[in-house]
């Protein structure tokens, strides 16, 4: 029986047709991994010490603890049928305030904290939502920082904030971050090997 190629192409040499098929095999493949980077799962790196001990960044970085960044994989596909959540840790990209006021912008890994609509209150470190006390068992007593204010989250918008309070640039600073901007939910940690396991 003549393989596909051969039936499609009839005159071609068996040679090239060998060559053929392994460039559309690779060539299909990599469509199918770039396919799945786009629109399902991709992989990102944690670059500093905002949401520490959850997720490491490599020493010496300062307020690092791992021997290396912690690799994640964030679920691209899920906002596409249902909410956000609060206390999923999220990929967005940043608002334009973030480049100015942390020194970096681009794509940044945080949990999500306040709703839309919602009045998001630091007292003292601890974090109330609508007035009411939000559980942070994530949020380690001597990673908590001293701050008291208040931001309402405008509709259509997301409040977060780094599990290491005290050395996360986040939306205390820059703002809330509109719900287009979000990537995807961090689910799964693939690197390194003592790391690996679902958040």
């Amino acid at each position: 029986m003549k393989d596909p190629l051969g039936r499609l192409f009839p005159n071609l040499p068996r040679p090239v047709r060998v060559v053929l098929d392994w460039v559309l095999t690779i060539a299909g493949a990599v469509l199918i991994v770039y396919a799945l980077k786009l629109w399902v799962v991709n992989p990102y790196r944690i670059p500093s010490s905002s949401m520490e001990p959850t997720l490491h960044c490599a020493k010496p970085a300062p307020g690092c603890e791992g021997s290396f960044s912690d690799r994640v994989l964030a679920n691209r596909f899920l906002y596409h049928f249902e909410d956000p959540k609060r206390g999923q840790i999220i990929v967005f990209n940043t608002p334009p305030l973030a480049k100015v006021r942390c020194g970096q912008g681009g794509t940044f890994v945080k949990r999500l904290i306040g709703l839309p609509g919602e009045t998001v209150s630091e007292r003292d470190g601890y974090v109330f939502i609508d007035g009411k006390a939000l559980n942070e068992p994530y949020v380690k007593p001597e990673r908590r920082d001293h701050q008291t204010n208040s931001w309402k989250v405008p509709l259509g918008e997301y409040f977060f904030m780094g599990d290491n309070r005290n050395q996360s640039c986040d939306s205390r600073v820059w703002g809330a971050v509109p719900r287009s901007n979000l990537i995807g939910e961090v689910f799964f940690v693939y690197w390194p090997p003592n790391r690996i396991g679902f958040r």
